[in-house]
C-alpha cells in the first residue's frame, strides 16, 4: 500500500494548498486586473463553492464508477482549471479558472478516504487516513506561506503553473494505483436531489461569506441564506418519497455515522476559525508583522504532519471515543488558553494555542473519519464519506465567516472581553471569537461522548441501527 499512500498524500497536499494560496497574493491580483476588494474575493469564494457543492457528489458517484476513473477526471478537470488561472487575462477569467479547479478538487479528500477503506486492510485504515490528515494539515499551514513565498518572487501565475504540473504528474501514477473496477451491487441514485444537496451547501456558505463581507442585512447575504433553507427543505422532502434517494435515510440510524458527522462539522467550525483568526491576532493586536502570522503557523503544521498517522494507528488499536473526547477537550482548553493569554506584545501564547488546538483537531478527524467509515456496510461507504466530507468541509468555510461577524461586530462595539481573565482592553473582540470557539466545542463533547468505541462496532456491524435507541 505504500504506492498508495504516495498518491494520495501528494494529491491531498496540493488540494489543500489551493484552496488558500491565493490569500496573500490577491491585492497583486487586483493591481493587475484593477479589481476591487469585493470581485477579489470570488477568486476564494468560487474556488469553494465548488468544492463544499462536489464533495457529496462525488462520494455518491463512487459507489457506481470506478476510483480510477473519478480519480483521473478530477486531477485533469484540477489541471484545466490551473491552466485556466495561469493564462487568465482579466479577473472573470481567472475566476472561471478558480471554479474549474475546485471541481477537480473537491474529489481528492473523499476519494482518498474512500480508497484507503476500500484497499487498505481493517487494521491499517486509522494508520492510511492519519497520513492524509497529515497532507491535510501541512496544506493548511503551508498554503499562505507557499503562496506567499512564489507569488512575490516569481508571480502569481507562478503558483497555478506549478499545480498544473503537480496534476500532470499525478495523472498517470494515479492511474496506475487505483482499480478501474466499478464497485458490485451499486443502484441508481436521485440526480435533482443531489442538486438540491448541492444547492443548499453552496448558497449557506456563499450566505455566510456575504454576511462577513456585507452584513447579515445585505440581499446577497439574507436571500442566499433563505433560498439555502427552502433548497435544503425540498431535499430532504424527496429523501423520503423517491425510491433511491441521493442520501438513503437509513445513513443517519447509525449512530456512530450521525455522530461523525455533528462532530466533524463542529470541529472542523473551531479549527478553521483558530486558523484564520490567529495570524490576524499577530498582526492586529500583538503588532507583529504579516511574516509573524505566518511562522506562528509553522510548529502547528509540523505537528500535525508528525501526530496524525501515530494518532491513526492508535485509532486502529483503542478505538475512537476515547481519542475524540481527548482531542475536543484539548481543543476547548486552548481556545480558552488563546481567550486568556493573548493580548501582549509576544506571539508565543497565539504560538502555544494554535499549536494546541491543530493537535487536538487531529486527535478528533482521524479517528472520527476512520469510525465512520468502518460503522458504514460497504454500499454506503461512498455516498456516507461524502456527505461526512461535505460537511467538514462546510464547517471549514463557515467558521472563519461566523467568528469573522462575531470579531467585527465586537470590534464595533468598543466593549470589553466577555472573558474576565483576559487581562486588558486592546484584542478584547479575538478574546470574545475565542470564547464562542470554546462554547462550540460543548456540544461537540456531547455528541462525541455517545459514541460507542470503534473496535466494539466492527465487532457488531448489523447492529448498528439497533444503537439508536
Amino acid at each position: 500500500m505504500p504506492a498508495l499512500l504516495a498518491v494520495l498524500m501528494p494529491a491531498m497536499l496540493v488540494t489543500v494548498i489551493a484552496s488558500d494560496m491565493v490569500n496573500l497574493v490577491l491585492p497583486s491580483i487586483g493591481a493587475q486586473f484593477g479589481a476591487s476588494d469585493a470581485e477579489l474575493a470570488w477568486v476564494v469564494t468560487g474556488f469553494l463553492l465548488m468544492f463544499s457543492v462536489g464533495i457529496p457528489f462525488y462520494g455518491r458517484i463512487s459507489d457506481r464508477v470506478s476510483l480510477r476513473r473519478l480519480f483521473g477526471f478530477a486531477l485533469l478537470t484540477y489541471a484545466a482549471g490551473s491552466l485556466i488561472c495561469a493564462l487568465s487575462p482579466d479577473l472573470p477569467v481567472l475566476v472561471l479558472g478558480r471554479i474549474v479547479m475546485g471541481t477537480g478538487a473537491a474529489a481528492i479528500p473523499v476519494l482518498s478516504i474512500i480508497a484507503v477503506t476500500r484497499l487498505m486492510p481493517e487494521g491499517k485504515r486509522g494508520m492510511g487516513i492519519g497520513v492524509i490528515s497529515a497532507a491535510s494539515g501541512i496544506g493548511t499551514a503551508a498554503g499562505p506561506a507557499v503562496g506567499g513565498g512564489i507569488g512575490e518572487f516569481l508571480g502569481w501565475p507562478a503558483l497555478f503553473w506549478l499545480m498544473l504540473v503537480v496534476a500532470l504528474v499525478l495523472l498517470p501514477a494515479a492511474l496506475r494505483v487505483l482499480p478501474d473496477q466499478a464497485p458490485a451491487g451499486a443502484s441508481r441514485f436521485d440526480l435533482l436531489g443531489g442538486i438540491l444537496l448541492g444547492l443548499g451547501a453552496g448558497l449557506v456558505l456563499f450566505g455566510i461569506t456575504q454576511a462577513q463581507v456585507a452584513g447579515l442585512t445585505a440581499p446577497s447575504s439574507w436571500v442566499s441564506l433563505v433560498v439555502a433553507i427552502a433548497a435544503i427543505a425540498l431535499f430532504a422532502w424527496r429523501t423520503i418519497r423517491v425510491a433511491q434517494p441521493f442520501v438513503p435515510p437509513a445513513l443517519f440510524t447509525n449512530r456512530v455515522y450521525r455522530a461523525a458527522v455533528v462532530v466533524a462539522f463542529l470541529a472542523m467550525i473551531v479549527n478553521l476559525g483558530g486558523l484564520v483568526l490567529v495570524p490576524l491576532l499577530v498582526v492586529d493586536v500583538n503588532g507583529l508583522g504579516p511574516g509573524a502570522g505566518a511562522l506562528v503557523m509553522i510548529p502547528a503544521g509540523v505537528a500535525v504532519a508528525v501526530v496524525s498517522p501515530l494518532i491513526g494507528r492508535l485509532s486502529d488499536r483503542i478505538g475512537t471515543r476515547p481519542l475524540v473526547l481527548t482531542g475536543l477537550a484539548a481543543m476547548g482548553l486552548f481556545v480558552l488558553f488563546l481567550s486568556t493569554f493573548t493580548g501582549g506584545t509576544s506571539l508565543i501564547p497565539a504560538g502555544v494555542g494554535i499549536f494546541g488546538l491543530s493537535v487536538g483537531f487531529i486527535f478528533v478527524m482521524t479517528p472520527v473519519i476512520s469510525a465512520a467509515a468502518g460503522a458504514l456496510p460497504a454500499e454506503q461507504v461512498g455516498v456516507g464519506l461524502g456527505i461526512l466530507q461535505g460537511a467538514q468541509f462546510l464547517g471549514a468555510g463557515a467558521g472563519p465567516a461566523l467568528f469573522g461577524v462575531l470579531l467585527t461586530a465586537r470590534q464595533q462595539s468598543g466593549s470589553g472581553a466577555v472573558n474576565p481573565l483576559y487581562p486588558g482592553h486592546e484584542g478584547a473582540a479575538f478574546s470574545d471569537a475565542f470564547l464562542a470557539m470554546a462554547v462550540v466545542v460543548v456540544p461537540a463533547l456531547i455528541v462525541a461522548y455517545r459514541m460507542r468505541p470503534a473496535v466494539a462496532l466492527a465487532a457488531t456491524p448489523s447492529r448498528d441501527a439497533d444503537n439508536v435507541h
